[in-house]
């Protein structure tokens, strides 16, 4: 019997509840008249040959939808455009066999699929794919050895992503083992005694009883020891976790050092951010701006159409008109930044332009903190991209978090001359391995982080009303440290245009290598960085070789966007940058 702690269950309601609510999304698919699967001894070679063209350019395939079934396959052959018939057909049987009845010989023809076409499947099905069907064969397979080896793995896949996903709110990326220090006193749930890091052999033998279990079945091995061994390779999992701490734990044991813990510095957050909603939560931008009147109005209309309730504009340089322009729409503050305005500052006007943009942003952090509750410092180049609301994201950080992070995403450069719609990832924002960087860009992707010429990253929301605190150009310091309460950002990314076609790459290139990020870089490395090897390249060939370093890195083409969708580094999101001029600017008086 379970003991009473007072507190409210997972499951109000029991396993009956549990059962309940499993059972309700379980309702067969249902058909039209004469639609039906394909039979039991379909000739599977044509259906490997085929490939899907997309669904709503086939009158056949296309809604109105006639049925459940025609709706799952105008899905799946979504899905799977480009894709084998045969790996659709293979989704088809699992959507079926997920329900609480199915037409009574696809048990029969997905196990053939396997029995026939392991290797095929197994090459042209994900991960994700491939985790389904051993499912599958948990619920259906053929004999008693079969279901065992698809039920285990199951349950185990189906843990990981319970366990893998509440991990991601401890602030750490899957590749990213804890450190030895950090761990509490506290019994296992269950009570279960703890796992031994040095010693314990719980992963191995669960790991070899699965792989022993699948030899005895020939239908489900081939998919059962290939998720096994993806498992063991993959970089990101608990078991390569576990194994470098157990390389740590044994390095002190034999006397290393112990790790270093990392300092901590925690901002004190006002008490009102506890109290945020979406529906109160005011956020605005801060930028230090060089730009052409075009450039200034773009990023301004961007960021008030995503619902910014202030624009603090700082132009490094006099520019009445944009000045003029710009404070058409009431909720932009502009300041332009000349002779008067340091003076009035008592202050004289800093050489480099970073500690301008950071004085700056500083300011109106310290003087925004009675309007606003979150300040964003970007450039003008940049452009938050988010999936929902950005009040609804900054209304579900932690109360306790001073600093919140946005990953950048670095524009392509299309050909034509139109605003980017495609945006890669590093490396480690999509969770891939860092070599994949060398297959996406050969010749010159061993020297550049993730494939990014710009920063990687990123820039930061911070918390208003916090004393003592300054921004960086990347972060947000606390009486001179940078603070250590702040979480990333999930839902937005933040695109950077840093060379968005070839005239604007050329145009800054020699700022850029001189004294801009490109020089930086190269410094910070201590090895050959970009500003070497475009100088290099230049020298050589003179602007055809810059064009080559260009066309791999920067040109949005359909190989590069194909490479960069194969390892999870693509993101598609179109900027109507004019059309957001348009609304927000249209009619106010000049």
């Amino acid at each position: 019997m379970s003991k009473d702690t007072g507190k409210r269950p997972a499951y109000p309601g029991g396993i009956d509840a549990v059962l309940t609510q499993m059972e309700g999304r379980r309702d067969p698919i249902t058909y039209a008249e004469g639609e039906a699967l394909p039979p039991v001894d379909i000739d599977l070679a044509p259906l490997k040959a085929t490939r899907i063209s997309p669904p709503a350019e086939d009158p056949s395939e296309a809604p109105p939808f006639r049925s459940a079934y025609h709706r799952k396959r105008f899905a799946l052959r979504e899905e799977f455009t480009g894709a084998s018939e045969l790996a659709c057909l293979h989704g088809l049987l699992i959507a079926h066999l997920r329900k609480r009845s199915w037409p009574n010989h696809a048990p029969a023809l997905f196990r053939r699929l396997w029995a026939e076409e392991a290797e095929f499947l197994l090459a042209a099905l994900d991960l994700r794919w491939q985790v389904s069907a051993v499912t599958t064969f948990g619920d259906h397979g053929a004999t008693p050895e079969e279901r065992a080896s698809g039920l285990a793995l199951s349950t185990l896949f189906g843990a990981m992503k319970l366990y893998e996903t509440e991990r991601l709110y401890s602030g750490r990326k899957p590749d990213a083992a804890f450190a030895l220090d950090d761990k509490v006193k506290s019994k296992l749930p269950m009570q279960m005694d703890s796992y031994s890091i040095l010693h314990g052999g719980l992963d191995v033998n669960m790991l070899g009883r699965l792989w022993q279990e699948a030899e005895a079945a020939p239908v489900i091995r081939p998919l059962a020891q290939h998720l096994i061994g993806a498992l063991i390779d993959d970089p990101a999992t608990i078991f390569q976790r576990l194994a470098t701490m157990k390389a740590r734990k044994q390095k002190r044991e034999d006397g290393a050092k112990p790790e270093k813990k990392k300092p901590v510095n925690m901002a004190p957050v006002p008490a009102r951010a506890a109290r945020l909603t979406a529906g109160t939560l005011r956020w605005g931008v801060v930028a230090t701006i060089k730009a052409e009147i075009e450039a200034a109005l773009r990023f301004a209309a961007h960021h008030l159409e995503l619902g910014a309730h202030a624009m603090h504009i700082f132009l490094d340089v006099p520019q009445p008109e944009t000045a003029a322009a710009l404070s058409r729409d009431p909720r932009i503050r502009v300041t332009t930044c000349d002779t008067a305005y340091w003076d009035g500052l008592g202050k004289p006007r800093m050489e480099a332009h970073q500690l301008r943009q950071v004085w700056n942003a500083t300011r109106t952090l310290q003087t925004e903190a009675d309007r606003l509750d979150w300040l964003a410092h970007i450039d003008v180049d940049e452009f938050l991209l988010p999936d929902r609301p950005i009040a609804e994201i900054l209304a579900d950080v932690t109360p306790s978090a001073a600093l919140a992070r946005i990953t950048p995403v670095e524009a392509l450069a299309p050909d034509d001359g139109s605003l980017p719609s495609a945006f890669k990832l590093t490396h480690a924002a999509a969770g891939t391995r860092k070599a994949e960087v060398q297959d996406i860009y050969p010749n010159f992707g061993m020297h550049l982080y993730g494939g990014f010429l710009s920063h990687t990253t990123g820039k930061v929301f911070a918390r208003t009303g916090i004393p003592e605190t300054r921004f960086g150009i990347h972060a947000l310091k606390h009486r001179g440290a940078e603070v250590t309460n702040k979480v990333a950002l999930c839902d937005v990314m933040l695109a950077h245009l840093h060379a968005p076609d070839w005239q604007t790459f050329l145009r800054h290139l020699d700022f850029r290598r001189t004294r801009g990020s490109y020089a930086k870089q190269s410094e910070r490395s201590g090895r050959l960085g970009v500003a070497d090897i475009l100088g290099m390249l230049q020298d050589e060939d003179g602007e055809a070789g810059l064009r080559t370093f260009f066309d791999e890195i920067c040109r949005d083409t359909p190989e590069l966007r194909a490479k960069l969708a194969a390892h999870g580094m693509l993101k598609l999101h179109p900027l109507d940058l004019d059309g957001a001029v348009a609304r927000v600017f249209r009619g106010r008086a000049a």
